[in-house]
């Protein structure tokens, strides 16, 4: 391996080490009290300002909502109204949880087809019994290894 050659602006340069009586002392802190009880942080003050004129800025952003302002409405929008999430719920359907994998996968894929679980929940099925599917190919190679252990003492 070569030696790291230095460029030429670092030429000369030593660094300087602290004397050792400056340095931090391991597990203790440089600032033992803390910060004082009462004192707010930036963040707060901040937030506190924000908050007093939190009416006159919705009070502005209603304001060009209705004079047809797209992005103001919008924003309004998000707020009354919330985006709509997909909600689970409780799917019931002929299904054999001890049937090979593949026959599970095509219980689930012909639910979906008739109707009984929506295309979102029969993903999520079908990702929890690819997931089974791994779990059960682990327990069946660490006892395939067991096995052979045994075998080889």
């Amino acid at each position: 391996m070569s030696e790291y050659v230095q460029p030429d602006w670092m030429k000369g340069f030593v660094p300087n080490n602290p004397p050792q009586g400056h340095r931090w002392v391991k597990g203790q802190s440089g600032n033992p009290k803390g910060r004082p009880p009462g004192r707010t942080d930036a963040r707060t003050k901040i937030t506190r300002a924000l908050l007093d004129d939190a009416p006159a800025v919705a009070r502005v952003v209603i304001d060009a909502a209705l004079e047809g302002d797209l992005q103001a409405a919008s924003l309004v929008l998000a707020r009354c109204a919330p985006a709509l999430r997909p909600e689970g719920y409780p799917v019931q359907f002929p299904f054999d949880p001890s049937a090979p994998i593949p026959q599970q996968i095509e219980a689930v894929l012909a639910a979906m087809a008739g109707g009984a679980v929506s295309p979102d929940v029969g993903k999520q099925i079908i990702d929890a019994i690819g997931t089974l599917s791994n779990a059960r190919a682990v327990e069946e190679l660490e006892a395939r290894i067991i096995t052979l252990e045994a075998k080889q003492i």
